[in-house]
C-alpha cells in the first residue's frame, strides 16, 4: 500500500511539473492544424472572418487564423448540369434514363405559342464564376437557376409554334435560352456561368402522338410531292426555254435571210431597169431568151411549130439540151 501511494505521488507530481508543457503543446497541435487548409485543384477556397468575406484563395496548401477564420470550398472548374423532363438513373456507356414520374412530367409539359402542348426535355450545363456571389448573394443558387431555367424555358419555347419547337426551331430556342438565362443569372448575382443548354428530346403528348404523327407524315409527303415537282419544273422549263430560244433564233435568221434576198432582188431588178432604159428592144429580147433558156430544159419531148401551126418540127430533149 506504501508503495502504491509512492508511485501514485510521484505521478501527481510529474503532472504538475509538465502540465503546462503539454497543454502548450496541445495548444500548438491544434493551432497549427486549424491554421493550414488544403483547396484542391478544381476548387476555390472562400474566407470569411467572423462572418465577413475577407479574401477567396487559389488552389494549394493555405494558411487563416485558427478560430477565426472559416473556409468555404466551392468547385469552380468542375462543370454541373440539371436534368428537367428526365432523369439519369446510371450514368455509363449506356446510360439509363426515366422519364416517369409527376416531378419530371410537369417540367415537361409546355404549352406552345400556337396553344399546342409539347413534352420538352432539356438539359442546363453551367459551372460557378463567382464563389463569394454563389455562396452568400443568393440562399440556394441550385435551386434558384432550376427555377429561373424552367422559366426562361418555358417563356421562349410559349413564343414559338410547336412546329418549331419539334422540328426546325431546336437550335434556335437552345441559344435564346442559354442567352436569357445567363442575363436572369447575373441579375440574381447567382455566380455561375451557363456553359450549355441542349435540347434533349421534343416531342408531342402521349395522347396526341398518334395523330400528331400523321400530321407530320401528311407534311413530310406534302414536301416530298412539292420537292418533285420542283425538279420536274427544273426540267421542264429550261429545256422549253432553250427550245423557244432556239426557234427565236431560226426566225431571226428566217428574217434575215428574207430581207437580204428581197434587197438582192431589188437591186438585180434596179440594176436590170437601168439597162432596159437605155436599150429597151435588146433587153427584152434578152430577158425572153434567157427565159426560155431556163425553163424549156424542164419540159420533156418539145414540138416547135411556127406560128400558123405549120412545120411541125419534132424535137427530142437531148437535141435541145
Amino acid at each position: 500500500m506504501r508503495n502504491q501511494k509512492i508511485d501514485f505521488n510521484q505521478i501527481l507530481h510529474l503532472i504538475r511539473k509538465y502540465y503546462k508543457a503539454v497543454v502548450a503543446a496541445v495548444v500548438l497541435l491544434i493551432i497549427g492544424f486549424g491554421a493550414f487548409f488544403q483547396v484542391g485543384t478544381e476548387e476555390a477556397g472562400v474566407v470569411t472572418r467572423f462572418g465577413k468575406h475577407v479574401r477567396t484563395v487559389s488552389p494549394g496548401l493555405k494558411m487563416k487564423i485558427p478560430f477565426v477564420e472559416r473556409i468555404y470550398k466551392v468547385p469552380v472548374e468542375r462543370q454541373k448540369k440539371q436534368e428537367f423532363g428526365f432523369r439519369t438513373e446510371q450514368a455509363g456507356i449506356r446510360t439509363e434514363y426515366s422519364r416517369t414520374g409527376s416531378v419530371t412530367e410537369d417540367e415537361a409539359i409546355m404549352l406552345t405559342g400556337d396553344l399546342n402542348l409539347a413534352n420538352v426535355q432539356w438539359v442546363v450545363q453551367y459551372r460557378v464564376s463567382d464563389p463569394y456571389n454563389y455562396l452568400f448573394k443568393v440562399r440556394d443558387p441550385d435551386n434558384t437557376l432550376r427555377d429561373l431555367s424552367e422559366a426562361v424555358t418555358r417563356q421562349i419555347v410559349g413564343d414559338r409554334t410547336v412546329n418549331e419547337v419539334l422540328t426546325v426551331g431546336r437550335a434556335e430556342i437552345a441559344n435564346e435560352v442559354k442567352a436569357l438565362l445567363q442575363d436572369m443569372t447575373k441579375e440574381y448575382s447567382l455566380g455561375v456561368q451557363i456553359a450549355q443548354v441542349v435540347l434533349q428530346d421534343i416531342n408531342p403528348p402521349e395522347s396526341v402522338k398518334q395523330a400528331f404523327n400523321a400530321v407530320n407524315e401528311a407534311q413530310q409527303e406534302r414536301e416530298t410531292l412539292i420537292n418533285e415537282a420542283k425538279s420536274e419544273y427544273n426540267k421542264v422549263i429550261p429545256r422549253a426555254r432553250g427550245q423557244a430560244q432556239e426557234t427565236i433564233q431560226q426566225a431571226e435568221g428566217y428574217a434575215t435571210q428574207r430581207v437580204n434576198n428581197a434587197q438582192g432582188e431589188a437591186a438585180r431588178f434596179n440594176a436590170l431597169y437601168n439597162e432596159y432604159i437605155k436599150a429597151p428592144e435588146v433587153t427584152k429580147k434578152r430577158i425572153y431568151l434567157e427565159t426560155l433558156q431556163e425553163v424549156l430544159p424542164k419540159l420533156g419531148n418539145k414540138i416547135i411549130t411556127s406560128e400558123n401551126g405549120n412545120n411541125v418540127i419534132p424535137l427530142l430533149k437531148k437535141e435541145l439540151n
